[in-house]
C-alpha cells in the first residue's frame, strides 16, 4: 500500500470566519454570541432578585440531581484531562512543538508569566482554602467516616494533606492546562480566532463558523460568569470579614457572622470599579502589574508563615504530603464511591460536597483561565506550557496549604487556639489564625496586608475573566477597544454575585456555577479529542512535508 504524500494529505485549516457586526454599539462584536449571553446571565440575575424562593427551590433540586447523576462523568473526565496533558507534555516529539510559529519567542518573562497564571487562576482561592481545607478534611476526611482515625487527632493530619493536594494540585490546573492549550495551538500556530469555538476546528472544521460555534461560545460566556462568581464570592466573603477583624464597624457582619448586604455592596462597588478600570487598561499594564503585585505580597505572606508558624511542621507535611500524592494520585482520581449503607452514603456525600464540587468549579474557570492561559502563553512549547501551567502553580497551592493550614492545625493540636480557629466560618479561618499566631498590633498590620492580597487577587481574576469574555464575544479580539461592554460585563458580574450572597449566601453562587459548567464540560472532553488530533496529524504533516502554520501555509499555496 503506497504511503501519503504531500499530494493526499491537507495542510491545516487556517481561516474560522466569524460574523461580527461592522458598526454601531456591537461593532466588531459577534452579536450571534454576545446578545444571548447577555440576555441568559441578565435573566439569571433577574430571577435571583425578584423570585428568590423559586430560584433557590429550582437551583438546589436541579443540583441535586445534577451532582448525583454527572459525578462519575466529572471524576473521569477530569483525570483524562490530566492524562491528555502530560502525554502530549512528555511525548518526545509532541513536546517540542510550539504554541505559535517556530521562530516566536515567549511575549512575558517567566516570573510574570508564573504570575499571571497563578493570579488569574486560584489566588483567591488559596487565601480562602489555604486554612480552610486543611481544617476541614482533619474534621473529616474518608479515613474518619470509616473510623480507622479520630477526628483532629494527629493521626488526621496526612490524610487531609491527601485529599487537600487532590483537589488543589493536577486536577485543578491539568483542566486549565488543556484548555488553553487546545485554544492557544490552533490560534497562534493557525491564526484562527482567539475563542472557545476554533479549539474544536480540528474535530469539526468550518462548520463552527455557524449556529454550533455560537452555541459554544455563549456557552463559554456563561460558564465564566459563572464560575468567576464563586471565586469572588469567597473573596468578598473573607474581604469582608478581614474588615471587620480590622474594627471597621459592626454594620459589615450580621448576627450570625455572615456578611450584611450593605458589605456586600460597598465591597463590589469597590472592587468590580476596580477590576473594570484595570481591564479597561489591558493585559500589559494593569493585569501584568497587578500579578506581579500579588505575587510579591503572597510570597511576604508565605514568609511569615514560615517565620512565626510551623515552619518545621509545613516542610515535613511538603514532603510527605508530595509523596502521598505522587502515591495515591491515580487511585484517588480514579475512585466513585457507592452508597448503600450508612458509612458508603457518607462517603458519597463527602466526595460530592468536596471533589465533585471541585471538579465542577474547575471546569466552570476553565474557559476563563484557559483562554487567559493561552492569551499570555504564545511562544512557548508544548512541553514548558504543561510542565509550567500544571507544575509550578500546583507546587505553590502546596506550599500555602502546608505553610498556613499546617501552622492552623498545628495551633490546634498544641491547644493554642482552643478551637478558635476550627470553629470559625472558611472565611475567617486565616484571620482567626493570624489572631492566635500574633500580638494584636501585628496582626493588625498583617491582617491589613492580607486584605491588600485579596483586593489585587479579586481585581486581577475579575478584569482578567472581563476581558475574556470580551474576547469571546469579540471572535478572538483581544485588546479592543469596547469600554461600553467591559463596563455592561463588570457590573453584571457584580450583580451576580450581589445578588446570590445577600439572597441565598455563597452556596446559591456553588449551586449556580455547578448546574452552568455541565454544558462546558462536554466541550472539554471534546477539546481534549481535537487537540490530540491536530497534534498527530500536524506531526504527520511534518513528515510529508506539508505545512502546519499559518504562514508557512501561505507560502506553500503561493509555490503550488
Amino acid at each position: 500500500m503506497a504511503s501519503k504524500t504531500d499530494n493526499d494529505m491537507a495542510p491545516p485549516l487556517v481561516e474560522l470566519p466569524i460574523i461580527t457586526h461592522d458598526r454601531g454599539f456591537y461593532d466588531g462584536f459577534s452579536r450571534a454570541v454576545t446578545i444571548p449571553s447577555k440576555i441568559i446571565v441578565s435573566l439569571l440575575i433577574m430571577w435571583a432578585i425578584f423570585f428568590p424562593v423559586s430560584a433557590n427551590a429550582t437551583l438546589s433540586a436541579a443540583n441535586s440531581s445534577i451532582i448525583s447523576s454527572f459525578s462519575g462523568w466529572y471524576v473521569y473526565l477530569v483525570a483524562a484531562l490530566m492524562a491528555v496533558c502530560f502525554l502530549l507534555a512528555l511525548w518526545p516529539s509532541a513536546g517540542r512543538l510550539k504554541i505559535g510559529t517556530e521562530d516566536e519567542a515567549p511575549e512575558f518573562n517567566r516570573f510574570s508569566w508564573f504570575a499571571m497564571l497563578f493570579g488569574a487562576g486560584i489566588g483567591i482561592g488559596m487565601l480562602t482554602y489555604s486554612t480552610g481545607e486543611p481544617l476541614a478534611h482533619f474534621t473529616n476526611n474518608p479515613e474518619i467516616i470509616r473510623g480507622s482515625i479520630e477526628a483532629q487527632s494527629a493521626e488526621a493530619v496526612r490524610p487531609a494533606y491527601i485529599y487537600t493536594f487532590l483537589h488543589w494540585g493536577f486536577a485543578a490546573w491539568g483542566s486549565y492546562a488543556l484548555v488553553g492549550l487546545a485554544i492557544g495551538y490552533v490560534a497562534y500556530r493557525r491564526n484562527l480566532p482567539l475563542t472557545i469555538r476554533s479549539a474544536l476546528a480540528p474535530l469539526f472544521g468550518l462548520r463552527l463558523s455557524g449556529l454550533s460555534g455560537h452555541l459554544i461560545d455563549i456557552v463559554a460566556v456563561v460558564a465564566t460568569i459563572l464560575g468567576v462568581a464563586v471565586t469572588m464570592g469567597l473573596g468578598v466573603e473573607q474581604f469582608i470579614a478581614g474588615l471587620a477583624r480590622l474594627g471597621l464597624g459592626d454594620w459589615l457582619l450580621d448576627t450570625d457572622g455572615s456578611s450584611s448586604a450593605a458589605a456586600v455592596v460597598v465591597a463590589l462597588v469597590i472592587l468590580v470599579g476596580a477590576s473594570t478600570l484595570s481591564a479597561l487598561s489591558g493585559v500589559g499594564r494593569g493585569i501584568k502589574w497587578l500579578s506581579n503585585l500579588n505575587l510579591g505580597l503572597s510570597f511576604a505572606l508565605l514568609a511569615l508563615f514560615a517565620i512565626v508558624g510551623s515552619g518545621m511542621l509545613a516542610l515535613k507535611l511538603l514532603g510527605v504530603g508530595l509523596w502521598d500524592y505522587f502515591r495515591t494520585l491515580i487511585p484517588n482520581s480514579l475512585t466513585l464511591f457507592s452508597g448503600g449503607s450508612e458509612t458508603g452514603d457518607a462517603l458519597v456525600q463527602w466526595q460530592l460536597d468536596w471533589s465533585v464540587f471541585y471538579w465542577a468549579w474547575w471546569i466552570a474557570f476553565a474557559p476563563f483561565v484557559g483562554m487567559f492561559i493561552a492569551r499570555i502563553s504564545r511562544g512557548r512549547t508544548i512541553r514548558e506550557y504543561v510542565l509550567g501551567v500544571v507544575l509550578v502553580p500546583s507546587l505553590m497551592c502546596f506550599l500555602w496549604m502546608v505553610l498556613a493550614g499546617g501552622t492552623a492545625i498545628d495551633l490546634e493540636l498544641s491547644g493554642a487556639a482552643g478551637g478558635a480557629i476550627v470553629n470559625s466560618g472558611i472565611s475567617d479561618q486565616l484571620f482567626a489564625t493570624l489572631s492566635v499566631l500574633l500580638s494584636p498590633p501585628v496582626f493588625s498590620v498583617v491582617s491589613g496586608l492580607v486584605v491588600i492580597l485579596l483586593m489585587t487577587y479579586l481585581i486581577t481574576s475579575t478584569d482578567s475573566a472581563i476581558l475574556i469574555v470580551n474576547t469571546i464575544n469579540g471572535a478572538g479580539e483581544t485588546e479592543g477597544q469596547r469600554r461600553r461592554h467591559i463596563l455592561f460585563w463588570g457590573v453584571a458580574l457584580a450583580f451576580v454575585v450581589g445578588s446570590m450572597l445577600i439572597l441565598g449566601g455563597i452556596d446559591a453562587i456553588r449551586i449556580t456555577m455547578i448546574i452552568g459548567a455541565l454544558p462546558f464540560s462536554f466541550v472539554v472532553a471534546l477539546m481534549a479529542v481535537s487537540i490530540v488530533k491536530a497534534v498527530v496529524f500536524d506531526l504527520r504533516r511534518e513528515r510529508h512535508g506539508v505545512p502546519t502554520t499559518a504562514a508557512d501555509c501561505a507560502e506553500w499555496t503561493g509555490a503550488k
